[in-house]
């Protein structure tokens, strides 16, 4: 709040203090934000589907969907996920910035915002204070499989109050260059759209092929790097193996591993938060943690930080 001077009102003690903030001033916008990135890839995805089975897989729209599917994915596993979220490792000036773009591009919200409600997850991981809990949601109730699964997915989408920056992410508000892209998020998601149908349109020459472009790189590729994010939500905590004794309910699930790039290993990653890496089996598919590698060997990532192969050892030998 300003005061009539012009200054910045100090925050009260308590909205420092609060691990979440109170949403309902901006519950409408959530609840459209939340709608719009939804509905529109679906749209877009059931489209591209009539598209496939009438005219049958076409290289361009592939290539483009795969394309633009591994720059976002790299942008929120790779980005918000393990640089912004976890510091596992420090990233060139450049290649910070880019990651936090590729990340806007999957319409996840902002990546101040998307990184704060992770830290808040692995502090209260599937406990009452959870955001996206399968298991217990903010009332202390639990619910059956499905309608568990459903709120850990999308639902608490439109209902959650959002993590508290000034608690759990002071070292992002302090980098100028990110909240720069951080208040341009709208633009990123926008230029993810954009640059496949300029790419399609630009391979065909017509307007028919920037509009394949923007099914298929744009809008079908949002929806499947959002469900393949949201099921480390939800299944990922709810399917697979538990080698390490976590006290939440995450599980590793090698049937996403690879459209995850690794994340996926979530039982892994709740065990070491902090490591660059979550797959130490070459079957675990950590593809997130052979790109931190690669930036490593070109110099720009640094201080990558692993678990000690004493502490990888599964407390079950013979776990996946």
């Amino acid at each position: 709040m300003m005061l009539s001077d012009g200054t910045q009102a100090p925050l009260p003690p308590r909205a420092v203090a609060s691990l979440t903030i109170d949403g309902r001033s901006v519950r409408s916008r959530q609840r459209l934000h939340a709608l719009l990135t939804l509905l529109l890839p679906l749209a877009g995805t059931l489209f591209a589907a009539h598209d496939l089975v009438t005219r049958g897989p076409r290289t361009l729209e592939l290539a483009l969907l795969v394309s633009m599917y591994s720059v976002t994915m790299m942008g929120v596993d790779v980005g918000y996920h393990r640089l912004f979220s976890h510091r596992s490792f420090k990233a060139h000036p450049w290649l910070r910035a880019l990651l936090a773009v590729c990340g806007s591009m999957a319409a996840q919200g902002p990546v101040v915002y998307w990184s704060s409600n992770h830290r808040l997850h692995h502090a209260r991981s599937d406990t009452v204070e959870d955001l996206h809990s399968p298991h217990v949601d903010s009332e202390g109730e639990r619910h059956g499989m499905l309608a568990g699964l459903w709120h850990a997915h999308v639902g608490w989408m439109f209902e959650h109050e959002p993590a508290n920056p000034l608690r759990l992410a002071k070292d992002l508000l302090r980098d100028t260059t990110l909240m720069w892209i951080n208040q341009h998020y709208s633009t990123w998601v926008l230029l993810g759209l954009v640059l496949p149908a300029a790419a399609g349109g630009l391979a065909e020459g017509s307007w028919q092929g920037a509009w394949s472009g923007l099914v298929w790189g744009g809008l079908t590729r949002m929806f499947l790097v959002q469900h393949a994010t949201f099921a480390g939500n939800s299944f990922c905590h709810y399917f697979g193996t538990r080698p390490y004794p976590t006290e939440d309910g995450s599980t590793n699930n090698l049937l996403l591993v690879l459209p995850t790039f690794g994340g996926a290993m979530h039982n892994t990653h709740h065990a070491f938060p902090s490591s660059a890496f979550v797959g130490f089996k070459w079957w675990h598919c950590d593809i997130g943690g052979g790109l931190i590698r690669l930036f490593g060997t070109c110099g720009l990532a640094t201080d990558i930080k692993a678990p000690s192969p004493g502490a990888r050892q599964h407390p079950e030998p013979g776990s996946p």
